[in-house]
C-alpha cells in the first residue's frame, strides 16, 4: 500500500469513528452530550473532509464570496481560524461576522453551518494564533517567521447546524444548535386543510408523507423540494421558514 493511501485510510476511519460517536452523542439523550457530541461529530466531518472547510460571506458590494480555510483550531465549546487583516474576508468578517460554512463528505454528507465569526481579544490572540500554526505546519511556509503577526484569529461559539445525509434511503436530514444559536423553521407542513387524497405522498420523491388526518410530512427525511406543496390540490400545505 502506498503511504499516501495508508494515511487517506486511516484519517478515513479516524474521522469516520469521530463522527460516528459525536452523532450518538448528539442524537441519544439518555448520553447527556448533546453539545460535546456535535462538536466531535463535526471534528469527525472535517477530518473526512481532509480539514477543508468552505467559507461563504458577503462583500461590501453584496456579492457573494467563498474561501476554503484549513488554518483551523477545534475546541469543545468554539472553533478557531487564522486569516490574514489585509485579505478582503477578513475584512468581511469584521463589518458583518456572518458566514456559513460547508463541509461535504465523500460519503454524500453535507455539513452547513451558520454562524457569526468574532475577533479574539487582544490578549488572546497570541496563543491561539502559536496552536493554529502548530497543528498546520503548511503555515509556516506561507507566514515565515513574525510575519504571522499580520494574521488575526476568529472564533465561533453560537450558530445553527444542519446535517444532511444523501447516501442512505430515505435522506436523513437534523438541524442543531451551537452555544446560543437556534435553527430556523424549514421545510413544508401540511396543514388541518388536507383533504386526505394522497396527492403529496405519491409526489414525494423520499416517500416520506405518511397517510392520516392531516397527512403528515416526516422532517428527518425531507428533502425540502416542495413537490408536495406543487401538488395538493387544495393548497393545504404551508412552506416554513426560508428555503
Amino acid at each position: 500500500m502506498k503511504k499516501k493511501d495508508f494515511v487517506t485510510l486511516i484519517m478515513s476511519t479516524v474521522g469516520g469513528i469521530l463522527f460516528a460517536l459525536g452523532m450518538c452523542m448528539a442524537l441519544l439523550p439518555e448520553w447527556g452530550a448533546m453539545m460535546p457530541g456535535i462538536v466531535l461529530g463535526v471534528m469527525g466531518a472535517v477530518i473526512l473532509l481532509a480539514m477543508v472547510l468552505a467559507f461563504a460571506t458577503v462583500d461590501s458590494q453584496g456579492n457573494p464570496q467563498v474561501r476554503n480555510i484549513s488554518a483551523i483550531h477545534y475546541e469543545p465549546d468554539a472553533f478557531y481560524f487564522f486569516t490574514a487583516r489585509g485579505k478582503a474576508f477578513c475584512r468581511e468578517l469584521l463589518q458583518d461576522g456572518r458566514v456559513q460554512i460547508l463541509g461535504y463528505t465523500r460519503y454524500k454528507e453535507m455539513i452547513r453551518l451558520s454562524a457569526k465569526a468574532v475577533p479574539v481579544p487582544p490578549e488572546e490572540q497570541q496563543k491561539w494564533m502559536d496552536i493554529i500554526f502548530a497543528e498546520q505546519p503548511y503555515l509556516a511556509n506561507v507566514y515565515p517567521g513574525d510575519t504571522r503577526e499580520i494574521g488575526m484569529v476568529f472564533a465561533i461559539r453560537d450558530g445553527a447546524m444542519e446535517y444532511f445525509h444523501l447516501g442512505v434511503r430515505p435522506i436523513f436530514r437534523e438541524s442543531y444548535a451551537i452555544g446560543n444559536g437556534a435553527p430556523a423553521p424549514k421545510g413544508y407542513r401540511i396543514t388541518d386543510a388536507c383533504i386526505g387524497c394522497g396527492a403529496c405522498a405519491q409526489k414525494c420523491p423520499q416517500g416520506c408523507i405518511t397517510p392520516g388526518q392531516p397527512f403528515a410530512i416526516q422532517p428527518e427525511h425531507c428533502l425540502h423540494c416542495g413537490s408536495c406543496y406543487e401538488s395538493c390540490p387544495v393548497q393545504a400545505i404551508e412552506r416554513m421558514g426560508t428555503l
